[in-house]
Protein backbone atom coordinates (compact mmCIF):
# COMPACT_ATOMS: atom_id res chain seq x y z
CA UNK A 1 0.00 0.00 0.00
CA UNK A 2 1.30 3.42 -0.76
CA UNK A 3 2.48 5.88 2.20
CA UNK A 4 1.51 9.76 1.73
CA UNK A 5 1.57 12.55 4.92
CA UNK A 6 -0.83 13.67 6.51
CA UNK A 7 -1.26 16.92 4.45
CA UNK A 8 -2.06 14.81 1.60
CA UNK A 9 -4.30 12.86 3.32
CA UNK A 10 -6.17 15.87 4.22
CA UNK A 11 -6.24 17.32 0.52
CA UNK A 12 -7.11 13.52 -1.00
CA UNK A 13 -10.35 14.05 1.65
CA UNK A 14 -11.70 17.66 1.11
CA UNK A 15 -11.10 17.37 -2.96
CA UNK A 16 -12.60 13.89 -3.22
CA UNK A 17 -15.73 15.07 -1.48
CA UNK A 18 -15.91 18.41 -3.37
CA UNK A 19 -15.61 16.09 -6.30
CA UNK A 20 -18.69 13.81 -4.86
CA UNK A 21 -21.04 16.66 -4.06
CA UNK A 22 -20.76 20.28 -5.65
CA UNK A 23 -22.24 21.68 -2.22
CA UNK A 24 -18.59 20.96 -0.28
CA UNK A 25 -16.42 23.88 -0.16
CA UNK A 26 -13.61 25.02 1.56
CA UNK A 27 -12.83 28.59 3.17
CA UNK A 28 -10.08 29.67 5.37
CA UNK A 29 -6.88 32.48 5.45
CA UNK A 30 -4.59 31.29 2.78
CA UNK A 31 -6.23 28.10 1.43
CA UNK A 32 -6.08 29.17 -2.35
CA UNK A 33 -3.56 30.98 -3.82
CA UNK A 34 -1.31 30.33 -0.86
CA UNK A 35 -2.10 26.49 -1.25
CA UNK A 36 -2.99 26.15 2.65
CA UNK A 37 -0.40 27.88 5.72
CA UNK A 38 0.38 23.89 5.63
CA UNK A 39 0.15 23.37 1.91
CA UNK A 40 -3.00 20.63 3.10
CA UNK A 41 -5.22 22.55 0.14
CA UNK A 42 -2.10 22.44 -2.35
CA UNK A 43 -3.55 22.77 -6.19
CA UNK A 44 -7.42 22.89 -4.86
CA UNK A 45 -7.88 26.29 -5.83
CA UNK A 46 -6.18 25.51 -9.84
CA UNK A 47 -8.82 22.39 -9.60
CA UNK A 48 -11.81 23.93 -8.15
CA UNK A 49 -11.80 27.91 -8.56
CA UNK A 50 -12.37 30.70 -6.25
CA UNK A 51 -15.99 29.79 -5.53
CA UNK A 52 -14.96 27.01 -3.76
CA UNK A 53 -11.57 27.71 -2.56
CA UNK A 54 -12.27 30.96 -0.94
CA UNK A 55 -9.55 32.85 0.88
CA UNK A 56 -10.86 35.26 3.74
CA UNK A 57 -9.67 38.00 5.57
CA UNK A 58 -8.01 37.45 8.82
CA UNK A 59 -11.43 37.62 10.70
CA UNK A 60 -12.38 34.19 12.06
CA UNK A 61 -15.29 35.17 13.47
CA UNK A 62 -16.71 36.52 10.26
CA UNK A 63 -15.77 33.62 7.91
CA UNK A 64 -17.27 31.14 11.15
CA UNK A 65 -20.10 32.93 11.04
CA UNK A 66 -20.53 33.00 6.82
CA UNK A 67 -19.95 29.39 6.93
CA UNK A 68 -22.42 28.56 9.23
CA UNK A 69 -25.27 30.55 6.73
CA UNK A 70 -24.10 28.54 3.63
CA UNK A 71 -24.74 25.70 5.60
CA UNK A 72 -27.92 26.39 7.02
CA UNK A 73 -29.22 27.33 3.66
CA UNK A 74 -27.65 23.92 2.37
CA UNK A 75 -23.95 24.38 1.35
CA UNK A 76 -21.24 21.79 3.19
CA UNK A 77 -18.47 24.28 3.85
CA UNK A 78 -15.38 22.81 5.36
CA UNK A 79 -13.63 26.42 7.57
CA UNK A 80 -9.88 26.17 8.01
CA UNK A 81 -8.53 27.63 11.28
CA UNK A 82 -4.69 28.44 10.71
CA UNK A 83 -4.31 27.14 14.10
CA UNK A 84 -7.34 26.39 16.67
CA UNK A 85 -5.88 28.96 18.87
CA UNK A 86 -7.47 31.62 16.45
CA UNK A 87 -10.90 29.64 16.88
CA UNK A 88 -11.45 31.73 20.21
CA UNK A 89 -12.76 34.88 17.92
CA UNK A 90 -14.84 33.00 16.45
CA UNK A 91 -15.86 30.83 19.50
CA UNK A 92 -19.54 32.45 19.79
CA UNK A 93 -20.30 31.42 16.12
CA UNK A 94 -19.16 27.89 17.44
CA UNK A 95 -20.46 27.10 20.13
CA UNK A 96 -23.63 29.46 20.46
CA UNK A 97 -24.85 29.34 16.97
CA UNK A 98 -23.39 26.33 15.17
CA UNK A 99 -23.76 23.86 17.82
CA UNK A 100 -26.96 24.98 19.08
CA UNK A 101 -28.84 25.77 15.39
CA UNK A 102 -30.70 22.24 15.02
CA UNK A 103 -31.73 22.15 18.20
CA UNK A 104 -33.12 25.61 18.74
CA UNK A 105 -34.75 25.27 15.76
CA UNK A 106 -36.35 22.15 16.51
CA UNK A 107 -34.69 20.68 13.01
CA UNK A 108 -35.72 23.02 10.74
CA UNK A 109 -32.05 23.44 10.32
CA UNK A 110 -29.17 21.33 9.53
CA UNK A 111 -25.55 22.24 10.11
CA UNK A 112 -23.31 20.32 7.77
CA UNK A 113 -19.75 22.29 8.65
CA UNK A 114 -16.59 21.12 9.35
CA UNK A 115 -14.37 22.82 11.52
CA UNK A 116 -10.75 21.98 10.60
CA UNK A 117 -7.12 23.31 11.87
CA UNK A 118 -3.71 22.86 13.53
CA UNK A 119 -4.50 22.40 17.27
CA UNK A 120 -1.91 21.93 20.50
CA UNK A 121 1.53 22.83 20.74
CA UNK A 122 4.11 22.70 18.05
CA UNK A 123 7.58 24.22 18.69
CA UNK A 124 8.24 27.59 20.26
CA UNK A 125 5.04 28.90 19.25
CA UNK A 126 4.66 30.23 22.97
CA UNK A 127 1.97 30.95 25.20
CA UNK A 128 -0.87 32.06 22.81
CA UNK A 129 -0.37 29.83 19.53
CA UNK A 130 -0.10 26.12 21.69
CA UNK A 131 -3.14 25.97 23.38
CA UNK A 132 -4.98 22.18 23.18
CA UNK A 133 -8.62 23.15 23.37
CA UNK A 134 -9.59 19.31 22.84
CA UNK A 135 -11.84 19.42 26.31
CA UNK A 136 -13.33 22.80 25.24
CA UNK A 137 -14.87 21.92 22.27
CA UNK A 138 -16.41 18.29 23.35
CA UNK A 139 -17.67 20.05 26.61
CA UNK A 140 -19.99 21.48 24.02
CA UNK A 141 -23.59 19.14 23.05
CA UNK A 142 -24.32 19.61 19.16
CA UNK A 143 -20.61 19.58 18.58
CA UNK A 144 -18.89 16.11 17.11
CA UNK A 145 -15.11 16.50 18.01
CA UNK A 146 -12.32 14.36 16.09
CA UNK A 147 -8.78 14.08 17.73
CA UNK A 148 -7.09 11.70 15.11
CA UNK A 149 -3.66 10.77 14.77
CA UNK A 150 -2.55 9.12 11.40
CA UNK A 151 -2.91 9.76 7.78
CA UNK A 152 -5.23 6.66 7.35
CA UNK A 153 -7.69 7.95 10.17
CA UNK A 154 -7.08 11.54 9.05
CA UNK A 155 -8.55 11.07 5.28
CA UNK A 156 -11.43 8.38 6.47
CA UNK A 157 -12.72 10.50 9.32
CA UNK A 158 -12.46 13.83 7.52
CA UNK A 159 -14.29 12.45 4.47
CA UNK A 160 -17.07 10.89 7.32
CA UNK A 161 -17.06 14.29 9.15
CA UNK A 162 -17.78 16.74 6.06
CA UNK A 163 -20.92 13.88 4.94
CA UNK A 164 -22.14 14.21 8.47
CA UNK A 165 -25.36 16.76 8.70
CA UNK A 166 -24.01 17.89 12.29
CA UNK A 167 -21.43 20.52 13.07
CA UNK A 168 -17.41 18.76 13.41
CA UNK A 169 -14.85 19.96 14.90
CA UNK A 170 -11.91 17.87 13.85
CA UNK A 171 -8.46 19.01 15.14
CA UNK A 172 -4.89 18.62 13.18
CA UNK A 173 -1.33 19.11 14.64
CA UNK A 174 1.46 21.82 13.40
CA UNK A 175 4.21 18.45 13.95
CA UNK A 176 2.01 16.30 12.16
CA UNK A 177 1.37 17.30 8.55
CA UNK A 178 4.62 15.63 7.14
CA UNK A 179 3.90 12.23 8.71
CA UNK A 180 3.64 9.36 6.25
CA UNK A 181 1.25 6.73 7.27
CA UNK A 182 -0.26 3.95 4.67
CA UNK A 183 -3.28 5.20 2.78
CA UNK A 184 -5.67 2.93 0.32
CA UNK A 185 -6.11 4.78 -2.71
CA UNK A 186 -9.49 3.15 -2.73
CA UNK A 187 -12.65 5.03 -1.61
CA UNK A 188 -13.20 4.24 1.82
CA UNK A 189 -14.48 6.26 5.43
CA UNK A 190 -14.05 5.75 9.07
CA UNK A 191 -17.13 5.65 11.48
CA UNK A 192 -17.33 8.77 13.75
CA UNK A 193 -16.94 7.88 17.04
CA UNK A 194 -15.19 4.58 17.12
CA UNK A 195 -12.09 4.05 19.24
CA UNK A 196 -9.22 1.70 17.62
CA UNK A 197 -7.14 -0.34 19.65
CA UNK A 198 -3.84 0.69 18.05
CA UNK A 199 -1.96 -2.34 20.02
CA UNK A 200 -3.10 -5.60 22.05
CA UNK A 201 -2.55 -6.00 25.28
CA UNK A 202 -3.20 -7.41 28.51
CA UNK A 203 -1.41 -5.63 31.33
CA UNK A 204 -2.71 -1.99 31.00
CA UNK A 205 -4.59 0.23 28.42
CA UNK A 206 -2.79 3.70 27.71
CA UNK A 207 -6.04 5.34 26.13
CA UNK A 208 -4.80 9.02 24.39
CA UNK A 209 -5.81 10.56 20.92
CA UNK A 210 -4.25 13.25 18.40
CA UNK A 211 -0.33 13.48 18.38
CA UNK A 212 0.38 12.18 21.66
CA UNK A 213 -0.62 8.52 19.71
CA UNK A 214 3.36 8.60 19.20
CA UNK A 215 4.33 9.46 22.35
CA UNK A 216 1.94 6.48 23.81
CA UNK A 217 3.90 4.72 21.41
CA UNK A 218 7.03 4.85 22.62
CA UNK A 219 6.05 4.40 26.25
CA UNK A 220 4.16 1.01 25.12
CA UNK A 221 7.42 0.12 23.45
CA UNK A 222 9.62 0.69 26.89
CA UNK A 223 7.30 -0.93 28.71
CA UNK A 224 7.44 -4.14 27.05
CA UNK A 225 10.97 -4.15 26.91
CA UNK A 226 10.33 -4.63 30.64
CA UNK A 227 7.76 -7.49 30.30
CA UNK A 228 4.78 -5.75 30.92
CA UNK A 229 1.90 -6.24 27.58
CA UNK A 230 0.43 -2.80 26.87
CA UNK A 231 -2.82 -1.74 25.21
CA UNK A 232 -3.13 1.26 23.27
CA UNK A 233 -6.79 2.49 22.82
CA UNK A 234 -6.49 5.69 20.40
CA UNK A 235 -10.15 7.25 21.25
CA UNK A 236 -9.93 9.46 17.49
CA UNK A 237 -13.25 11.18 18.61
CA UNK A 238 -14.07 12.29 21.81
CA UNK A 239 -17.71 13.29 20.71
CA UNK A 240 -18.90 10.95 20.78
CA UNK A 241 -16.81 8.55 23.13
CA UNK A 242 -16.58 5.35 21.99
CA UNK A 243 -17.54 3.79 25.82
CA UNK A 244 -17.68 0.03 24.55
CA UNK A 245 -14.37 -0.23 22.99
CA UNK A 246 -12.62 1.82 26.16
CA UNK A 247 -14.17 -0.02 28.45
CA UNK A 248 -13.71 -2.98 27.26
CA UNK A 249 -10.18 -2.57 27.08
CA UNK A 250 -10.17 -1.35 30.82
CA UNK A 251 -11.65 -4.11 32.28
CA UNK A 252 -9.45 -6.75 29.98
CA UNK A 253 -6.16 -4.67 31.57
CA UNK A 254 -7.20 -3.70 34.77
CA UNK A 255 -5.18 -0.64 34.99
CA UNK A 256 -5.55 2.59 32.64
CA UNK A 257 -3.30 5.38 32.31
CA UNK A 258 -4.79 8.45 30.09
CA UNK A 259 -2.05 10.32 28.36
CA UNK A 260 -3.46 14.16 27.42
CA UNK A 261 -2.30 17.50 26.03
CA UNK A 262 -4.61 19.30 27.74
CA UNK A 263 -3.73 21.05 31.36
CA UNK A 264 -5.17 18.40 34.34
CA UNK A 265 -8.19 20.72 35.32
CA UNK A 266 -11.26 20.46 33.70
CA UNK A 267 -10.02 18.30 31.50
CA UNK A 268 -11.01 15.36 29.27
CA UNK A 269 -8.83 13.02 30.73
CA UNK A 270 -10.14 13.48 33.86
CA UNK A 271 -13.88 12.84 32.37
CA UNK A 272 -12.45 9.69 31.00
CA UNK A 273 -11.03 8.82 34.46
CA UNK A 274 -14.88 9.51 35.81
CA UNK A 275 -16.19 7.06 33.27
CA UNK A 276 -13.79 4.38 33.66
CA UNK A 277 -13.89 4.35 38.12
CA UNK A 278 -17.78 5.22 37.70
CA UNK A 279 -19.15 2.45 35.21
CA UNK A 280 -16.38 -0.43 35.78
CA UNK A 281 -15.08 0.37 39.31
CA UNK A 282 -14.59 -3.53 40.46
CA UNK A 283 -12.95 -4.33 37.51
CA UNK A 284 -9.68 -2.03 37.97
CA UNK A 285 -6.61 -3.13 40.37
CA UNK A 286 -5.64 0.90 40.38
CA UNK A 287 -6.90 4.19 40.23
CA UNK A 288 -7.02 5.28 36.90
CA UNK A 289 -3.61 7.26 35.76
CA UNK A 290 -3.43 10.46 34.30
CA UNK A 291 -0.62 12.30 32.63
CA UNK A 292 -1.65 16.21 31.41
CA UNK A 293 0.58 19.45 30.54
CA UNK A 294 1.61 21.42 33.57
CA UNK A 295 -0.37 24.17 34.98
CA UNK A 296 1.03 26.67 33.56
CA UNK A 297 0.86 28.83 30.21
CA UNK A 298 3.05 27.07 27.52
CA UNK A 299 6.28 28.69 27.62
CA UNK A 300 8.75 30.18 24.58
CA UNK A 301 12.08 28.28 25.86
CA UNK A 302 12.54 24.94 24.55
CA UNK A 303 14.37 23.91 27.61
CA UNK A 304 10.78 24.62 29.59
CA UNK A 305 8.37 23.82 27.08
CA UNK A 306 9.65 20.19 27.07
CA UNK A 307 9.32 20.49 31.22
CA UNK A 308 5.54 21.38 30.81
CA UNK A 309 4.40 19.32 27.84
CA UNK A 310 3.68 15.20 28.49
CA UNK A 311 7.39 13.42 28.40
CA UNK A 312 7.99 9.90 28.12
CA UNK A 313 10.07 10.03 31.39
CA UNK A 314 6.79 11.25 33.15
CA UNK A 315 4.41 8.70 31.04
CA UNK A 316 6.72 6.00 32.27
CA UNK A 317 6.36 7.29 36.13
CA UNK A 318 2.77 7.01 36.01
CA UNK A 319 2.68 3.90 34.22
CA UNK A 320 4.51 2.14 36.88
CA UNK A 321 2.72 3.85 39.50
CA UNK A 322 -0.61 2.38 38.14
CA UNK A 323 1.07 -0.72 37.32
CA UNK A 324 2.65 -1.20 41.14
CA UNK A 325 1.85 -4.99 42.10
CA UNK A 326 1.14 -5.94 38.71
CA UNK A 327 3.24 -9.06 38.69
Amino acid sequence: MREIPIRDALREAMSEEMERDPNVFLLGEEVGAYNGAYKCSRGMLDKFGPKRVIDTPICENGFAGLAIGAAMAGLRPIVEFMTFNFSLIAIDQIINTAAKARLMSGGAFTLPIVFRGAGGAAYQLAAQHANSFDSFYAYTPGLKVIAPATPYDMKGLLKSAIRDDNPVVFFESELTYSLKGPVPEEEYTIPIGAAEIKREGSDISLITWSKNLFLTQQVADDLAAEGVSPEIVDLRTLRPLDKETLLSSVAKTHRALVIQEQHEVASYGAYLAHVIQSEIMDELDAPVGLVSSLEAPMPYAKSIERIVLPSKERCLEAAWKTLEGWR
